[in-house]
């Protein structure tokens, strides 16, 4: 009873995780309006990193040297997604930048073949041609003209996103504390975010009470809380399972865009995120063609 309760639990942590997630990007969007997007993902990761290394607390000291590394690498794969991403969605909608974000999954199972020599199965090569397919569909879908410079930014994050996955997966897997790690990881993509959001943005003046609520939120709430509930949550899930509940991360940032930000979705932007929801279902976990092989 024990293992099946957690296994509810570890379930429902991950779905709230997705769902914060999914909030986060018509927060952002409407944020981006009195803050600029280093400003605003220098404070977030700030606050999540002393929200963070209060509980990890001396912790902190007991990483190996290669996990420090690791961190940081982690940290500077971070900053560099989140910046791509947040700048993209300048320029597009908080349903495509969802959507295209989740591109990464399709690509990390090829940058592991560049970079470990571990050929694709059939479940990812089929699931990268559903997701070119899907982008197809989106830069015909309409939305804030078409396929933009934003989507191609939000594109590019999906690049950096999949690289610190696989960084995680080569300096995560070692004894070690994960969220010392973590803590580090957002130390690091802080200060590459101050680094650039000091001499080269204005700082934020005459910010409405509303907006620093926001980043508020996106510190704590969407990056500090959401990191709980998905390391929790992964412990008592099986990895596939995991794969499907987290993938509607880009089902929730587009209905919270449809009920608050009241983008516009054509037939074909419809069937484009269609298509790039099952192409991340496809490739993460199969939909059974393993079991049509045997």
């Amino acid at each position: 009873m024990k293992t099946r309760s957690h296994s509810i639990a570890g379930r429902a942590a991950l779905f709230t995780t997705a769902l914060l997630w999914g909030t986060s990007f018509v927060i952002l969007k409407n944020t981006l309006d009195s803050v600029g997007p280093l400003w605003i993902l220098a404070i977030r990761f700030t606050t999540a990193t002393l929200m963070l290394g209060l509980f990890a607390g001396k912790r902190l000291f007991q990483l190996s040297p290669r996990q420090k590394r690791g961190g940081i690498l982690m940290g500077l794969c971070l900053a560099a997604a989140y910046i791509l991403q947040t700048y993209g969605l300048r320029y597009t909608t908080p349903g495509k930048n969802a959507f295209l974000t989740a591109v990464y999954c399709v690509m990390v199972p090829f940058l592991a073949w560049g970079i470990y020599r571990r050929k694709p199965k059939l479940q990812h090569i089929l699931g990268a041609l559903l997701c070119l397919a899907g982008i197809g569909f989106v830069s015909l879908g309409g939305g804030e003209g078409g396929f933009n410079s934003g989507d191609a930014l939000t594109l590019s994050c999906g690049l950096f996103y999949a690289l610190q996955i696989i960084v995680v997966e080569e300096y995560g897997g070692e004894e070690g504390d994960a969220l010392s790690l973590s803590v580090l990881q957002f130390a690091a993509a802080a200060l590459v975010c101050w680094a650039g959001a000091l001499p080269l943005e204005p700082p934020p003046v005459q910010v409405p009470p509303a907006a620093w609520f926001s980043i508020a939120y996106m510190g704590l709430v969407c990056t500090g809380l959401s990191f709980f509930l998905e390391a929790w949550g992964m412990k008592y899930t099986p990895s596939s399972t995991a794969a499907v509940i987290m993938t509607l991360e880009s089902v929730f940032g587009t209905l919270t865009s449809l009920i608050f930000y009241h983008e516009r979705i054509t037939g074909r932007l419809l069937i484009g995120f269609a298509l790039i929801f099952v192409s991340v279902l496809t490739s993460e976990t199969g939909l059974g063609l393993k079991r049509a092989k045997r």
